[in-house]
């Protein structure tokens, strides 16, 4: 499994979140925030963080394969990861969900797994006029960091930006072609 961020700096640039930041940093924990703009509605954006295998980047999957990922859409539903030979990987479980407004999961994502700590991922969806949605994801962790969170967290806000960043990607890509006005007869 890689867990480095596989991004051009032109790319990286280009899409980056329009806000992220290391809120809060200890030897134990650590609390990230970040959000962006996407330009589509709120119910296009909702559908597609509810299909992580659509955005989440294969670089920070077990399988390095992100059609491997599903999320189950109600509370106590995994974010989960379907391993080759019938493995798999729950990365959270889903604490709270309310469509399309907010859903909130609990884990240790990625090399945080092997950790004796406890991460609460929450996304936060908010309609900006009739066709744009901001995203807003929070990443609480604490517990025990072998290694220090302080060493974590950076590597931790960079894995989050890439993933917001193809959650914007996805959500803005391949749009239908505006309907036609109707002819005046």
């Amino acid at each position: 499994m890689r867990h480095q961020v596989a991004i051009g700096l032109g790319s990286l640039l280009l899409a980056t979140p329009a806000y992220a930041e290391v809120l809060a940093v200890t030897p134990d924990s650590f609390d990230i925030e970040q959000s962006v703009t996407i330009d589509q509605p709120l119910p296009r954006v909702w559908d597609m963080l509810r299909n992580p295998q659509k955005w989440w980047d294969k670089a920070h999957t077990y399988s390095e394969n992100s059609a491997n990922l599903y999320l189950d859409g109600q509370a106590t539903g995994c974010f989960c990861e379907r391993l080759p030979g019938g493995g798999s990987v729950a990365h959270a479980q889903i604490l709270y969900i309310q469509p399309p407004r907010m859903i909130r999961l609990s884990g240790a994502l990625g090399p945080l797994q092997a950790e004796a700590v406890i991460g609460t991922l929450t996304f936060t969806l908010e309609a900006e006029g009739q066709g744009a949605t901001r995203v807003t994801v929070s990443y609480v962790v604490g517990g025990h960091i072998r290694g220090g969170a302080e060493a974590m967290a950076p590597t931790v806000d960079e894995v989050l930006a890439v993933q917001l960043i193809g959650l914007k990607s996805a959500a803005e890509a391949g749009l239908p072609a505006p309907p036609a006005a109707p002819a005046d007869r």
